[in-house]
């Protein structure tokens, strides 16, 4: 039952925590090995953990697997495994502390596309919110100055990707339960990686094996913790506190691989998450009016 939003705030900073070692081991295993080997091993664990997590559930695998949108879910699966590849990229051209600081565009990308997506209706307020968010991705990537590199744009499109994936599964909600696309994005993303990783197989040193294992690990956990977060509290309530990922990243990424918070980075970050942070206020307003 949703009513414990301080357990489930909670539960979103540990799920932040993880999700943010969870690209630091990311960035270093695809430093070193093709990023379809590593998200592919990944995803082997993932795709087991949906089938199990969905053995558990009354009806089993026949109630997960069934779904009123089939093709949507497909495309969500498809999704989310291109989306992890291409922000592990962005990780190893930029780093973390760059790459979250645009990836933290998503939120304004998902305000944005929730109109075309979903039919909603998108107020003048969000709007000016989400066009200051993206003067502040500006900032960080300072087109036409010697600082620009084209990498910038990659943790961008990562956003995009994401961005579409979660209006995917808001989508898909009106129909099929959080078990279904769990279930659905954990087997078709395997399915979807698993010929590309072979293709470009290659084999880890015995210490990269125990890190990709922690990867693994890892990753089940801050899905299932995901999962335990929903269940427990409102997403209005705990949506915000997501943006810790952010913060846990840019903390790693300074103390563990040196890596430099720019000033202008520092700027338009802040500008993105504040107004972040104001769409989700006022799609919290607009659901409580409705």
């Amino acid at each position: 039952m949703k009513n414990d939003t301080k357990l489930g705030i909670t539960l979103m900073i540990c799920t932040t925590v993880i999700f943010a070692l969870q690209d630091l081991l990311s960035r270093h295993l695809a430093a070193n090995y093709n990023v379809y080997v590593v998200v592919m091993l990944r995803y082997w664990f993932f795709g087991i953990f949906a089938v199990t997590i969905a053995t558990r559930r009354a009806g089993g695998l026949a109630a997960a697997a069934r779904s009123r949108h089939p093709w949507v879910q497909l495309l969500r699966g498809l999704l989310l495994p291109a989306e992890i590849c291409v922000m592990v990229v962005a990780f190893v051209q930029l780093g973390l502390v760059e790459s979250h600081a645009i990836f933290a565009a998503c939120p304004l990308l998902i305000a944005a596309l929730s109109g075309p997506v979903l039919g909603e209706r998108v107020g003048w307020r969000r709007w000016a919110a989400i066009g200051a968010g993206f003067s502040g991705i500006l900032v960080i990537l300072q087109p036409g100055s010697a600082l620009f590199t084209p990498a910038g744009l990659i943790p961008l499109a990562a956003g995009f990707m994401f961005a579409l994936y979660s209006l995917l599964t808001r989508y898909v909600a009106r129909g099929d339960t959080a078990a279904t696309s769990f279930f659905w994005s954990g087997v078709i993303g395997a399915l979807a990686i698993t010929p590309i990783g072979l293709w470009y197989w290659e084999p880890m040193t015995p210490g990269d094996q125990v890190v990709m294992a922690a990867l693994c690990v890892l990753g089940a956990l801050g899905h299932f913790l995901l999962i335990k977060v929903y269940e427990v509290a409102e997403a209005s309530a705990v949506q915000p506190f997501a943006y810790l990922h952010l913060v846990f990243a840019t903390l790693l990424g300074i103390l563990v691989l040196g890596e430099d918070l720019r000033p202008a980075v520092g700027l338009g970050v802040s500008m993105v998450v504040a107004a972040g942070l104001f769409t989700l206020w006022r799609e919290r307003r607009a659901k409580q009016r409705s």
